[in-house]
C-alpha cells in the first residue's frame, strides 16, 4: 500500500468513525474502500473492524453525558452484546471465505435499506414516546400522581424504566444484533437505535449514546477474537483506528450539525458500489 492509497485509507477511517458516532454504519465506507485497493474481502472485514474499535470507544465517550444513569442498563444489555458478537465472529472465521462474499452482499444491501429507512424509525419512535407522554399526563390529571412519581422514581431511566432494562424481547433483539455485528456489522447502529428507541422511554439522544456503547462493545469483543485467530492487515488497522477515533470524538460533537439526508445519501452510494465490486471479484 503506497503513500497515496494509505491517506486514503486513514481518511475513510475518519468519516467511518464520524458517521458510526451519528448514524452507526461507518463500515460502509471503510470496507469498500479496502476492498477497492485489492484486499480480500474476509482480511478487509476483520481489519476494518479491528481499526474501528477506538472510534467506537471515541464515539461513545462523546456521548458520556447522555450515558448518565444508564449504566446498570447497558451492563446487562452489554452481556449480551458480547456473547452475539462472539457467535458472530466464530461464525465468520468459520464459514468458507466464499460464504463471506456472497452473504456480505445481501448484507451491505440490507445495510443501506436501514440506513436509508432511519429517519421514519426516529419518527415513529419519538411518535411512541409522545403517546407515552400523553397517557402518564392523562394519568396526573386523574389523580394518580403518587403512581406516576414511584414509576419514576428511576430518575432518567424514566416511567417503566425497570421493566424496559429486563425486557426478554430487547435482550434477545441485542443479542440478534450483536451476531450481525460479530459478523459484518455495517449499519448495526441502525439496528440497535431501533431496538432501544422501541422498547426504553428515553430521547433519543441518551438512546444513540447508549448504542455507541453496545457497539464499541460488540466490535470490541470481535476484534478480539480476530486478533487471536484471523490474519489482519495492521497498517490498515492503525491507519483506521487513527482515523476514527479522530472521526468518533467529531461526529459526538459536530455530527448533528450535517445535513441528515445528504449524509445516508452519501453512505448508501458507498454501500452499492461496495457490492458492485463483490459480484465482481
Amino acid at each position: 500500500m503506497g503513500p497515496a492509497e494509505a491517506v486514503a485509507v486513514l481518511g475513510a477511517g475518519t468519516a467511518a468513525g464520524a458517521i458510526n458516532a451519528i448514524v452507526g454504519s461507518g463500515s460502509l465506507i471503510t470496507f469498500p474502500t479496502l476492498l477497492a485497493f485489492g484486499f480480500p474481502p474476509v482480511v478487509a472485514n476483520v481489519s476494518n473492524n479491528v481499526g474501528l474499535v477506538p472510534g467506537n470507544v471515541s464515539g461513545a465517550w462523546g456521548y458520556r453525558r447522555e450515558l448518565a444513569g444508564q449504566r446498570r442498563r447497558l451492563m446487562r444489555l452489554g452481556l449480551f452484546s458480547i456473547a452475539g458478537s462472539l457467535a458472530g465472529a466464530i461464525a465468520l472465521l468459520s464459514l468458507p471465505s466464499g460464504s463471506f462474499q456472497d452473504i456480505v452482499s445481501v448484507l451491505i444491501l440490507i445495510a443501506c435499506v436501514l440506513v436509508l429507512l432511519q429517519p421514519q424509525l426516529n419518527a415513529r419512535i419519538a411518535a411512541r414516546r409522545h403517546r407515552r407522554a400523553a397517557a402518564r399526563a392523562t394519568a396526573l390529571a386523574g389523580g394518580e400522581a403518587a403512581q406516576e412519581c414511584a414509576a419514576g422514581a428511576g430518575g432518567a431511566a424514566g416511567a417503566g424504566g425497570a421493566a424496559e432494562n429486563t425486557s426478554p424481547v430487547l435482550a434477545g433483539g441485542v443479542f440478534g444484533a450483536a451476531v450481525y455485528g460479530g459478523y459484518f456489522g455495517a449499519a448495526q447502529g441502525v439496528l440497535v437505535i431501533g431496538l432501544l428507541g422501541s422498547f426504553l422511554d428515553e430521547p433519543l439522544q441518551r438512546v444513540n449514546g447508549a448504542k455507541n456503547v453496545l457497539v464499541a462493545l460488540v466490535n470490541g469483543t470481535a476484534a478480539i477474537v480476530y486478533i487471536l485467530f484471523a490474519h489482519i492487515a495492521w497498517l490498515v488497522v492503525v491507519l483506521i483506528a487513527t482515523g476514527s477515533t479522530i472521526g468518533g470524538l467529531a461526529g459526538a460533537r459536530y455530527g448533528r450539525r450535517l445535513p441528515p439526508l445528504a449524509l445516508r445519501l452519501f453512505v448508501v452510494a458507498i454501500g452499492v458500489i461496495s457490492v458492485i465490486k463483490l459480484i465482481v471479484l
